[in-house]
């Protein structure tokens, strides 16, 4: 007999497994072991076949957001929606714009795929996620086999977000507009720089 072969008691402390394991694993030829005369079970502990180590389980969230909260009609029909896809699951909301990428609930939701903790980000629709960017999202969960599942629901989309969304883009740009101008008017009233109508000369 092999000085290798040891009782179950012992293979499964050395293994950080059960007994039962090592039953199962003899009959799927995973590892060796015999029968002594006596009808006790020995196993041969240098025959193991290496087991790759079993994925964690990973969640699925579902994500939800609306822009304000006289919205809040509007986000609970999303929550129930999305719960009626994936009941039991984990939901993690916003209220806030779909500009802001400091929003809570999406940092959070992204701690969790940089964590490699999320298999799958449920929304609504796209702009539920972020307004502009989506592709970049989406590429980043891809780095982390982290999907995303866009369920198309128009109806849970609010038009006047989108509008309110493109107003405040038009007042971030205007407000840059205002102080370019600012600066070109220093430009030319600053003596000590090359007057602007000397270009050429």
């Amino acid at each position: 007999m092999s000085v290798n072969y040891v009782p179950p008691r012992v293979a499964a402390q050395r293994l950080g497994v059960s007994t039962r394991t090592l039953e199962r694993w003899l009959e799927a030829g995973k590892i060796k072991g015999i029968k002594t005369p006596g009808g006790q079970r020995r196993y041969d502990l240098d025959s193991v076949v290496s087991i790759p180590p079993a994925k964690p389980k990973r969640d699925i969230i579902l994500y939800a957001r609306v822009s304000s909260r006289s919205q809040k009609s509007d986000l609970e029909q999303q929550v129930r929606f999305l719960k009626s896809r994936y009941p039991g699951c984990e939901v993690i909301f916003d209220i806030g714009s779909g500009l802001n990428f400091k929003r809570k609930g999406l940092q959070s939701l992204l701690d969790r795929v940089l964590s490699n903790t999320c298999e799958l980000i449920v929304v609504a629709h796209k702009d539920r996620l972020c307004r502009f960017g989506f592709d970049l999202i989406s590429w980043l969960c891809g780095k982390f086999e982290t999907k995303i599942l866009v369920l198309d629901e128009t109806h849970l989309s609010p038009e006047q977000e989108m509008v309110e969304d493109i107003l405040a883009i038009v007042h971030v740009f205007s407000c840059r507009l205002y102080g370019l101008r600012k600066y070109k008017k220093r430009i030319l009233d600053d003596s000590e720089l090359p007057s602007l109508s000397s270009k050429g000369t």
